[in-house]
């Protein structure tokens, strides 16, 4: 396929809708080249499986080249459990396990259930509001504040660092502006961060960071790098996410009026809402791997060293796996864990989204009755990891 007939995924028109794309690579080029960059496009629900649960033909390194491009040499994604393969990976992970269980989840409960109604008693009725802003950012964000123990005040920064890391990968050789900027974040966010785990160190409490600078494995603490390289996680993996995953939740409920009736009568139907959610609209909606060897997939020779895009959001919507995969459906059998990754890879924070989630939800739908189109269109953000509006007026109509 020469280059110029290739699907270029970063097409504004295709992030505005990329279904009917990806649709078209499973039924003619389950396994092929993409822009930007010529990447291997996984689109069927069984090969991305197969490559998720196979991290040793498909590392994770290749996430590690994309955070260590030549121009920075110490941003801390690339010291993340995130981009690491066996046995490191092992031993990180159970650390962060150790600190990030079911713990954290209870302790925060209290705090996300306070969240939920402030922001939903903040959502001016019956005028346009910006959701992305109004709603689906400030629950991720308090969350994290609170989890890193950082000042209400720092709040803010957190989202103006997370949305710039972002879109690191995007950043080009030549882009001398946007590198400049992407380092001065980068090092105004570790040093904050290092502030913050100087100051546990010495006042060590009931939170997150205590936790896992008390945390040991086999006799073995985190390092500095690796407790600087989890911070980082945090802030990208907890933030952009659960935002995408609230901004596609109200999207949704504007578009089905009658689901968000349906949902305001029947609270208990909430979890199932947001599985399919997770399954119909995925903010992840790409992970990157790296072909250790030449290998075959779906019928094609993958070569060593190739650049392989796994796309969580085409495997979701796999005909051969979900009936009618298009239609959101509440009856369908759940729950989708694929949008959270497999394998050794698997979510870490997928209960504390889905909890963020269900509180945000119940908040805003005992407040407001109807969701209706506000004053601009909906933005959709440009990136291939992962995919939300960057902005969507919307009005609500209180109950």
């Amino acid at each position: 396929m020469s280059s110029s007939s290739r699907v270029n995924l970063l097409a504004p028109e295709v992030r505005a809708n990329p279904y009917p794309v990806y649709s078209e690579l499973r039924r003619n080029a389950p396994v092929s080249q993409v822009d930007p960059g010529g990447l291997w496009a996984v689109s069927r629900h069984d090969e991305v499986l197969h490559v998720l649960k196979n991290p040793q033909l498909f590392t994770s390194e290749g996430f590690r080249q994309a955070y260590r491009p030549a121009w920075i040499s110490n941003y801390p994604l690339a010291d993340s459990v995130l981009v690491m393969d066996p046995p490191r990976h092992t031993r990180l992970r159970a650390l962060i396990n150790r600190a990030f269980g079911t713990s954290v989840i209870t302790r925060i409960e209290p705090f996300v259930r306070q969240l939920s109604a402030r922001i939903a008693a903040d959502i001016p009725a019956g005028r346009s509001v910006d959701f992305v802003e109004a709603f689906a950012t400030r629950m991720p964000m308090g969350v994290i504040g609170e989890l890193l123990g950082l000042s209400p005040d720092v709040h803010p920064r957190l989202l103006h660092w997370a949305e710039h890391m972002a879109r690191f990968t995007s950043i080009g050789p030549n882009d001398t502006e946007r590198q400049d900027a992407m380092r001065a974040m980068v090092d105004e966010a570790r040093e904050h961060f290092e502030q913050v785990l100087e100051e546990r160190r010495r006042n060590p409490g009931d939170n997150l960071v205590s936790d896992l600078l008390r945390a040991r494995v086999e006799g073995e603490a985190l390092t500095d790098t690796e407790l600087m390289g989890f911070m980082f996680l945090l802030l990208i993996g907890g933030l952009e996410t659960t935002l995408h995953l609230l901004s596609h939740a109200a999207h949704r409920l504007h578009l089905q009026p009658e689901l968000m009736t349906r949902v305001r009568e029947q609270p208990a139907l909430l979890p199932r809402f947001i599985e399919e959610m997770l399954r119909h609209e995925p903010p992840v909606h790409g992970m990157m791997r790296l072909a250790a060897e030449e290998v075959e997939l779906g019928g094609v020779r993958v070569p060593r060293g190739a650049r392989v895009l796994l796309l969580l959001a085409s495997a979701n919507r796999d005909e051969a796996q979900f009936p009618d995969p298009d239609r959101f459906d509440l009856e369908r059998p759940g729950p989708q864990n694929l949008p959270f990754g497999h394998g050794i890879h698997f979510c870490l924070g997928s209960q504390l989204a889905r909890l963020e989630a269900r509180l945000a939800l119940e908040a805003l739908l005992s407040r407001f009755a109807r969701l209706t189109p506000g004053d601009a269109p909906v933005q959709w953000n440009a990136s291939l990891i992962v995919r939300g509006p960057a902005k969507l007026p919307l009005v609500a109509h209180p109950a």
